[in-house]
């Protein structure tokens, strides 16, 4: 059973950096290239398509079996599988859920209520220039994080400890 459930772990954290990589990769970048008004429309919509069954299932699930899967691998000894899962139910804590609930979220619902319709182009600049960077370093910040923790639940799940 701890196995099964170290491969559900690795396999959500996976996806969760595999999201936060791609939009790194190319949805930052495509969305970066847009114009102000664009900007704003794209990611209002990806922000709120975003809140979703599967991300939800993905990104809380993660912060739930990280800790689990480090409890169902503690030994008296402390194994070196059980403190790499600490480590990573840590690092996704504070620097994914944490991140993105403390930072991200708050930047998203700013721009949730901007009104896109009745603002001018100079509003529309502003409202870009205070969200875009600051979300931006958050998003990369919590890439950096999950694909950390990646790494160490799959050196856990690889690795032969004695």
């Amino acid at each position: 059973m701890n196995n099964i459930i170290l491969i559900i772990t690795a396999t959500s954290t996976a996806l969760i950096a595999g999201l936060f990589y791609a939009y790194s990769c190319s949805v930052n970048i495509g969305l970066g290239r847009l114009p102000d008004r664009e900007y704003i429309a794209a990611m209002q919509n990806i922000n709120s398509a975003i809140l979703n069954p599967l991300f939800f299932l993905s990104f809380m699930g993660t912060l739930v079996l990280l800790p689990v899967s480090a409890w169902l691998n503690y030994e008296q000894s402390l194994s070196g599988r059980f403190l790499l899962l600490l480590i990573a139910a840590i690092l996704y804590a504070i620097g994914v859920f944490g991140v993105t609930m403390f930072g991200n979220v708050p930047l998203n619902n700013m721009l949730a209520g901007f009104d896109l319709k009745s603002a001018t182009a100079a509003d529309i600049a502003c409202q870009r220039l205070s969200f875009e960077r600051p979300w931006l370093l958050l998003h990369n910040i919590r890439t950096v994080t999950s694909v950390v923790c990646l790494v160490l639940v799959l050196i856990g799940c690889i690795y032969k400890f004695d």
